[in-house]
């Protein structure tokens, strides 16, 4: 199994770019498809951004398209995202997530992905 360990959380203002790594640990990253959802305060989780396998085909939620990007080293066997032009309501603990299986594209449901990290938290001020 799949362990995976985020980081790069923090205090932000608007504007603000910030840049959050997942690192996994037991399997290489290169057999999942990676995700980051994130879930705000009194929210549900929801889908931030996901990468395939070979660290290609990227999917992004509409509220991260063109202000975030997820990318995928292998060989450092680490998932990335960075997110450029934060806002408030970007604010919300952010988690890293993998799955092993096939999952219905785009890969935007919870359900899917059967590894998780503990999350990093992210907040932000305008």
């Amino acid at each position: 199994q799949v362990q995976l360990v985020e980081s790069g959380g923090g205090s932000v203002q608007a504007g603000d770019s910030l840049s959050l790594s997942c690192a996994g640990s037991g399997r290489t990253l290169s057999l999942y498809l990676m995700a980051w959802f994130r879930q705000a305060p009194g929210k549900e989780r929801e889908f931030v951004a996901a990468i395939g396998r070979r660290g290609i085909t990227t999917y992004y939620a509409d509220s991260a398209k063109g202000r975030f990007t997820i990318s995928k080293d292998n060989a450092k066997n680490t998932v990335y995202l960075q997110m450029n032009g934060l806002k408030p309501e970007d604010t919300a603990l952010y988690y890293c997530a993998a799955s092993a299986r096939p999952v219905i594209l785009p890969p935007t449901r919870t359900m899917d992905f059967g590894y998780w990290g503990q999350g990093t938290h992210i907040t932000g001020s305008s």
